[in-house]
Parts: structure tokens; sequence; C-alpha cells
């Protein structure tokens, strides 16, 4: 198993655990996604590190490897010279820088294998920093959603059970009961009023139909004799027709 796939289960399993018991998990998927930044930084750090000493090493390699060539040419100056205790000395000193080349050119490829690992693993984080933001920022809304859903619910709850429900429905028996007051109050109004016009109708025939009556006994009987003097204070006849009006 490579240092990032430890590294991303230990970072899964804390991120699992916390869930699991957090309170708020819009603030533990927040932490965690900063953790996880917080890694990506000290992996760049690190990486960053291996180049450096990648790049130390090469220019250790390079200048030993020089140094090297340069004692061989001095050996072979010194053969050429005749000197060949010189030639000797000067090649045992090439031997050494020779050797300290090889065993940098050993750590550059092992530093080489190193930076590329650090630099596919900083690649990998970046990629599941990337994916664990969407998936924080869903279930951030998912859990927005669920929490005012659930206090929706449980508003709902209280006024479907509670006196608040119970006093909108008195108030609104009260308002219909007002209106039914108003419309009888109205309707009563205005039968009174059509009763009185009526009668104001009524009262004009009346007084019509005597106006014609009056009209008529006095041009249509003008050959009539008018009733004397004698005749009878009370008549039987007008005294019954006056009890029935008043009986009715």
């Amino acid at each position: 198993m490579g240092l990032f796939d430890r590294i991303w289960r230990l970072i899964r399993a804390n991120f699992n655990s916390l869930v699991s018991q957090a309170e708020d998990p819009e603030k533990i998927l927040e932490q965690t996604v900063l953790d996880m930044q917080e890694d990506l930084i000290q992996l760049r750090q690190a990486v960053a590190q291996a180049i450096a000493t990648q790049k130390r090493t090469e220019r250790q390699y390079s200048q030993a490897t020089t140094t090297a060539n340069e004692w061989k040419k001095r050996a072979q100056l010194a053969l050429e010279k005749g000197d060949e205790n010189l030639a000797r000395e000067a090649l045992t000193r090439r031997k050494s820088y020779q050797d300290t080349a090889e065993a940098l050119k050993s750590q550059l490829d092992q530093q080489a294998g190193i930076v590329t690992q650090l630099k596919q693993n900083m690649i990998k984080l970046e990629s599941k920093i990337s994916e664990a933001k969407t998936k924080k920022d869903l279930y951030i809304a998912r859990a927005r959603s669920a929490k005012a859903t659930q206090q929706i619910n449980e508003m709902m709850g209280r006024v479907g059970t509670g006196s608040a429900l119970q006093a909108f429905e008195r108030m609104e028996e009260k308002v219909l009961q007002l209106e039914a007051q108003s419309e009888a109050v109205a309707e009563l109004g205005m039968d009174d009023l059509e009763k009185r016009i009526e009668a104001l109708g009524e009262t004009d025939e009346v007084e019509a139909e005597l106006a014609a009556m009056k009209n008529q006994l006095i041009t249509g009987t003008e050959s009539a004799q008018l009733p004397s003097s004698t005749t009878p204070a009370t008549d039987p006849e007008l005294e019954r027709l006056r009890s029935q009006i008043e009986g009715s």
C-alpha cells in the first residue's frame, strides 16, 4: 500500500467517524475539506523539498563526474611526462571522485522515483479534494434541505395540534356569523323598505280611486236630489260597511 493510499484511508476513516458523531454535518464537511487542503499544502512542500534535494544531488554528481575526468587528464599528463608515481596518485584521486559520482548517481535514481511518486500523489490528492468539494456542496445542500423539511414538519405539527389552528377556526366561525348577521340585517332593511314603498303605492291607488268616485258622484248625478235635512244622522248600511272595514 502506497503512502498516498494510507493517507487517504486515514482521512476517509476520520471523516466517516466525524460525520457519524457530528451534530452539524455542514461544519464537519467544511473542516474536512480544509484539513485535506492543509495536507495538500504539506504534500506540495514535500514535493518541492524533494525536487530541491534532487537538484542539489544532480549538481554534486555533475561536479564529481567533472572532477574525476579532470584527474584522469592529469594522470595522463603525468604519465606522458614520465612521472608514473604522480600519474598513480592522480588516478587514485580520480577513483575517489568516480566512486562519489556513482554513489550520487544511485541517490539520483532513488530521488527521481520519490519525486515522481510524490507528484503522482499530489495530483491524486488534488483530484480527491476537487471531488470532496463537489460532494461537500451536495451533502450540505441535502443537509440544509432535510433540516428545513424537518423544521417545516415540526411547525406544521405544532400548528395542526396546537391552539393556533383552533384560534383560526374560531375566528372563521365568528366571521361567518358576522357575515350572516350583516346579510340578515340588510335583508330585513330591504323588506321594510319594500313594504313602505308598496304601502305608498297602495295609498296612491286608494286615493285615486276615491277621487274618481267623488268626481263620478258629483258629475254623474247632477239631476239627482240632494238628501234632505230630515235624513237620519246615521245610515245603517254605512255603519255596517264601517264595521266591516274596522273589523278586517
